[in-house]
């Protein structure tokens, strides 16, 4: 019997100091892990376990906790690598009230476009920030960003709203740099001007509202479908559209007629199934996902296998991993809630059991031989073809049926097998409660251990998809706990995998994102 191995296990097994929101007990992130967890997975909305508000009075809390430059660039990986749309702005409005010089550096790298600067606008006036006015130098970074963008960029953030650009403008006011950006201006905010001074791209959109019989002007997609358009001029917004707006809108082409144009649809077909378009929208396979989910019956199977081949595009970046490689899919009933949370009138139909079969579909994908375990509270039996399409293998894995939550119950399956693999990865909401009565330690870390007495090198994995604080496997050297469902996850298991990590492997990750040039503000 190797005493010291199994002396060095035993006091691996910590006690949990804190509760999870399914009442068991859990181990507490560290400020900065949990800030990182809530960043890439929180869309402060409700989810199965906790409401909005509480996670808001997390992230606020946790903000408070950590020094000024990792919550700058936790701000930055969750626009840039995560490609939250919220968390961003509300850290950014965080950071005006704490360091400005800090906001200034990531401003024009995180609020990079119309939603993200009226989100920080909303996030600051609301006063829950800790300052209830921009500010003078706040609202000089908004100005730049106005002056930063271009005619066609303005346009486009005219639509939305609460803040609207017109109300941005008036709290701001910018400083035309020239006679047409004025107009520009008074434009938007219902001010008298000079037509003859209107940007040509806006002249045009005026034109065509007063003579709707001349062609589409190439304005923002949402811009033209406020208004009345017949059937060719519905053709011609499909013709011209993006990428994004193509994957979005196949129900809305379809209701106005523009998919009986067989000629029109492998065209659509075509730009949906791009690689080099997929790659640049930065797309999430679980919007892929959503899009297919959300394809009505009506819409020609040429687009929905497009769809398919997107999402093929979209989940390239799975690595093959090395070992046996086993991946635990929680299907329990928790998981069954939409994956950014419950918002009134427009809560997604991708469940985060979607986005968790999703994953473990595409890790089967570039590891045919690896093996998947769905579980709620015990592990069921259940073998995915590799060669199968993402898609297929993702929507079997979503229509397994479901029990209470044990995130032990994959890792226990495995030792009942005396299996040993070498990399174990868990995606689940991380809310595991069943068989949760022993309060010296959890169950994953109990049959984590036996594991580890037959495979020392193995190493685990946590994918939390919910804006957590807490974790049922503490991170140490052989275990990563990570958040959210973009690229850049894979990219974390496979590095993780690779190296001897460090403990706060995730946390090192987002110290690396650099910051521009330090620039005092005034």
């Amino acid at each position: 019997m190797n005493k010291t191995l199994f002396t060095s296990l035993r006091s691996a097994l910590r006690s949990p100091a804190a509760t999870n929101d399914a009442g068991a007990p859990a181990y507490r992130f560290s400020a900065e892990a949990a800030l990182a967890q809530l960043a890439c997975t929180g869309c402060l909305s409700q989810t199965f376990y906790a409401t909005a508000e509480t996670q808001l009075d997390r992230v606020l809390e946790l903000a408070r906790q950590v020094d000024a430059d990792f919550l700058a660039r936790t701000a930055l990986y969750s626009r840039e690598v995560a490609h939250m749309k919220d968390m961003p702005a509300l850290l950014c409005a965080v950071l005006a009230s704490r360091d400005l010089d800090r906001l200034n550096e990531i401003f024009p790298q995180v609020i990079n476009n119309a939603r993200l600067l009226r989100n920080f606008v909303q996030a600051i006036r609301s006063g829950v920030t800790g300052r209830k006015s921009l500010g003078s130098a706040p609202r000089r970074l908004v100005r730049q960003w106005l002056d930063r963008a271009d005619d066609e960029t303005l346009l486009a953030a005219t639509i939305g709203n609460d803040p609207s650009l017109a109300d941005v403008i008036k709290m701001v006011h910018p400083k035309p740099h020239c006679a047409r950006r004025e107009a520009f201006y008074a434009w938007i905010i219902g001010r008298p001007y000079d037509p003859a001074l209107l940007p040509a791209i806006v002249q045009e959109f005026e034109a065509w509202k007063a003579d709707r019989s001349q062609p589409l002007p190439r304005v923002p997609f949402r811009l033209l479908t406020a208004e009345p358009l017949t059937t060719r001029q519905w053709t011609e917004v499909a013709l011209y559209a993006n990428w994004t707006t193509t994957r979005m809108n196949l129900n809305t082409f379809a209701r106005h007629g523009v998919l009986k144009n067989a000629e029109l649809v492998t065209l659509l077909a075509k730009r949906l199934s791009d690689a080099t378009q997929v790659r640049r929208a930065k797309v999430f396979p679980y919007q892929l996902l959503a899009a297919f989910l959300n394809a009505e019956s009506n819409i020609p199977q040429a687009l929905t296998l497009a769809l398919q081949d997107a999402l093929e595009i979209a989940t390239e970046q799975v690595p093959a991993l090395q070992g046996n490689v086993s991946v635990a899919i929680d299907i329990s009933g928790s998981m069954h809630s939409p994956v950014t949370g419950q918002q009134k009138g427009r809560s997604s139909r991708v469940r985060c059991l979607d986005a968790a079969a999703l994953i473990g579909a595409a890790i089967v994908r570039k590891n045919p031989l690896a093996t998947i375990i769905p579980f709620h509270e015990i592990a069921l039996s259940q073998s995915l073809n590799p060669r199968d399409s993402v898609m297929t293998n993702a929507r079997m894995l979503a229509n397994l049926p479901s029990g209470g939550t044990d995130c032990s119950a994959p890792l226990r399956w495995i030792n009942q097998m005396n299996a040993s693999p070498s990399l174990v990865i868990i995606v689940s909401d991380n809310e595991s409660w069943c068989h949760a009565h022993n309060r010296q330690t959890t169950p994953v870390m109990r049959e984590w251990s036996k594991i580890k007495a037959r495979q020392p090198h193995a190493k685990l994995v946590c994918i939390d998809l919910a804006p957590n604080t807490t974790t049922q496997a503490p991170d140490r050297s052989d275990i990563l706990n990570i958040g959210g469902f973009s690229d850049e996850v894979f990219t974390l298991v496979k590095n993780f995998a690779d190296s001897n990590a460090s403990p706060d492997h995730w946390v090192r990750r987002i110290n690396q994102q650099v910051l521009r040039a330090r620039q005092r503000i005034a």
